[in-house]
């Protein structure tokens, strides 16, 4: 566990992030070990499969990571406030709504696999790969909800190096298991879904086998666990924003799938591996955001609100020299990453021209998100919800669509930065206001507390 509250801002936020953002590194190599094996032992059409089921399997968990961000949070600020009794409340509630929850969703993603493919007119050549990959996948979204509660755990506690390490152990195994299962056992793309679910299910009981060992709050004993409703409510209250949030950019998604979908499987191979590469250049910009969002729930719960400042600003100066380095290897080699993935050189033409376009534009998405993790810390999510959602469904998929049909799938591309920013200057004129400083859980008095302006 460790205190924000106190020491240099900069250094703080960047020793939290950078385990915090090489944990999502290893985490994501799940989804690109997959798509290269995929793209390379199995064939194009399985790829553009794995692509069209990431936002629905988005769609499905984005309520519950709501609620998990929503907790996290409040572990963040009783944590400020030294409430470890508070903090102990809210990680048994926070796992047993995940648990039922993953329950009930797998039986759901399941049942509506077969519906929703054709829905969204995925090519019949693609809907087997697709159906066969998604249905195992959902199967296992105990681990994925297990494992990704407990590392949201230990982050609102501080700890950003423990989950690194499971996640390390986790993508390992993972690339063993893709190898084995596709090359050696030729089970084709359901071998890639048995792999990631074991790769999770195992990072998971290694985790609590190792906290109940040696940690003194996170602690994991089934018929201990107590469910606190008032924490719920909390979490609700924070965290369904959050999850909307998340449901309708995964809606969102669809919808885009939907307009790439109308042209072919050369198209969506190409965005399911640009979209690969995408989300991990992103992550710097997600990681810091989260780690600012720790940050600024500890000091607002410590009632330190002039910190809060210092580490947007501080927080805004990484992420823009991570996001310009970024940028530029994105441009200069977009051509060998589509290659890695994929030998198809009509792919690798589409795709690199998505990568061109979509990565100029980083230092914009990362500004975005640096001033949302603001708010989220402080416990504001209902804002950032609605400006997220006006430049998606207002902005980015009206654009998509028109500009598809004017310039074909690079008019798709440009709706993307389109959208990052509107989404910036909205949530930097709403950051201006000071609102978001008067939601958090933890009250203070007036004098010196959070309705001190910045």
């Amino acid at each position: 566990m460790k205190d924000l509250t106190t020491g240099k801002e900069s250094k703080l936020i960047f020793q939290f992030a950078a385990p915090m953002l090489l944990g999502n590194v290893f985490q994501q190599m799940y989804n690109i070990v997959d798509s290269i094996v995929i793209g390379n032992f199995i064939g194009k059409e399985a790829l553009a499969a794995v692509g069209a089921s990431f936002p629905i399997i988005f769609a499905l968990i984005s309520l519950v990571i709501g609620f998990a961000t929503g907790a996290t949070i409040i572990i963040a600020q009783y944590f400020g406030a030294k409430k470890l009794d508070m903090v102990k409340k809210t990680i048994d509630t926070l796992y047993i709504v995940l648990f039922v929850a993953s329950i009930i969703l797998s039986v759901i993603g399941i049942w509506l696999t077969g519906p929703i493919f054709k829905l969204i007119q995925l090519p019949e050549n693609v809907i087997p790969y697709a159906t066969t990959y998604l249905q195992i996948y959902l199967s296992g979204l105990i681990f994925f909800f297990g494992f990704n509660g407990t590392a949201a755990i230990l982050r609102g506690l501080g700890d950003s190096k423990t989950p690194l390490y499971f996640l390390i152990l986790s993508t390992i195994t993972n690339v063993i298991f893709d190898l084995l299962f596709v090359i050696v056992f030729k089970w084709g793309v359901a071998g890639v879904a048995i792999g990631t679910i074991l790769a999770q299910g195992g990072a998971f009981i290694t985790a609590i086998i190792y906290l109940n060992r040696t940690h003194d709050v996170v602690r994991l004993t089934i018929r201990k666990l107590k469910f606190d409703r008032e924490i719920f409510r909390q979490s609700i209250r924070i965290g369904l924003p959050s999850g909307l949030q998340q449901t309708f950019v995964s809606l969102g998604l669809i919808a885009i799938v939907w307009i790439v979908n109308l042209f072919g499987t050369n198209v969506i191979a190409a965005f399911s591996i640009a979209m690969r590469i995408d989300s991990l250049a992103a992550l710097p910009a997600m990681n810091f955001g989260a780690a600012l969002s720790t940050f600024v729930g500890q000091n607002l719960g410590a009632n330190k609100v002039e910190r809060v400042k210092a580490g947007l600003i501080s927080t805004f100066v990484m992420t823009s020299i991570i996001s310009v380095i970024i940028t530029v290897v994105a441009i200069l080699f977009s051509n060998q990453l589509m290659g890695i993935f994929t030998d198809d050189q009509a792919v690798i033409d589409i795709g690199s021209k998505y990568l061109i376009i979509v990565s100029s534009f980083y230092i914009i998405f990362s500004s975005m998100f640096v001033l949302n993790g603001v708010m989220r810390g402080a416990g504001d999510t209902l804002i950032p919800m609605f400006i997220t959602l006006f430049a998606l469904w207002v902005v980015r998929i009206p654009v998509s669509y028109f500009l598809s049909q004017k310039i074909g799938e690079t008019g798709i591309w440009w709706a993307i930065p389109i959208g990052w920013f509107l989404g910036m200057i909205l949530a930097y004129l709403y950051y201006l206001t000071g609102k978001w400083k008067t939601k958090t859980v933890v009250k203070h008095p007036v004098e010196g507390g959070i309705s001190d302006s910045q």
